[in-house]
């Protein structure tokens, strides 16, 4: 009920695109994200997809001052892809974070464009990819997280 009559912060800052792989929604990795575009563009005006559910947002690309395509290990998956290459015909500012983990450290790096060394995947190595990824996590939890919970969590 007092949810209600709580005031909505003010969206400050250049209005900025988040594109990246539903594989990452709503997990810690996520937030680190949010942190860094925070950071790095100095703005809080984020279109954060997992807040959509899986609703298409690519609508508000051409709307975008600035577009960030996530690339965990370096690869587009065809979802990010598709959204990169809008935001290119739209002429917004694009830029690239490349994220991997390391241990229990997530590892970055900011680019101005696309790097050319980023590999594009089809919808079919998405899926192989996204299977893969989230394989070792789910294998994790059938280990040791039924019974004593799962600690682990990479991403």
């Amino acid at each position: 009920m007092l949810g209600l009559f709580r005031k909505k912060k003010e969206k400050t800052g250049p209005f900025v695109y988040l594109s990246e792989p539903t594989l990452l929604y709503n997990t810690k990795t996520e937030k680190a994200i949010v942190g860094i575009i925070r950071e790095k563009l100095n703005t809080d005006n984020i279109l954060v997809p997992s807040k959509y559910g899986m609703r298409d947002t690519s609508k508000y690309i051409p709307k975008a001052s600035y577009f960030v395509a996530i690339a965990p290990l370096g690869k587009f998956t065809s979802l990010v892809g598709r959204e990169v290459r809008i935001a290119l015909e739209n002429g917004v500012k694009v830029y690239t974070l490349l994220i991997a983990r390391e241990g229990d450290e997530l590892v970055y790096l900011w680019v101005e464009g696309v790097p050319e060394d980023v590999e594009w995947l089809s919808p079919e190595e998405t899926m192989e990819f996204t299977k893969s990824f989230l394989n070792s996590e789910f294998m994790d939890i059938l280990k040791h997280g039924l019974v004593f919970g799962s600690r682990k969590r990479e991403w």
